[in-house]
């Protein structure tokens, strides 16, 4: 499992580098890089992220049983 959350890591790092990209100069990163937002690559670059940030949420259970472990 320690691989997939280093991917998805990497994964929710790039997509938060986009974000910052669009919010800041309202340029997508991913978007150029992969011919266009309807570009099949960068639709997968997207889902990908997605999928990530959602499988990240696991995380969340962690960091409660962390707290929990330091009371």
């Amino acid at each position: 499992m320690k691989a997939l959350d280093a991917v998805a890591l990497i994964l929710l790092i790039i997509g938060g580098v986009n974000w910052l990209l669009v919010g800041l100069f309202q340029f997508d990163l991913v978007a150029t890089i992969f011919g266009g937002q309807d570009a099949l690559l960068a639709r997968i670059v997207y889902v990908l992220v997605g999928l990530s940030a959602l499988y990240s949420l696991k995380f969340l259970s962690l960091i409660n049983q962390d707290e929990v472990s330091h009371s």
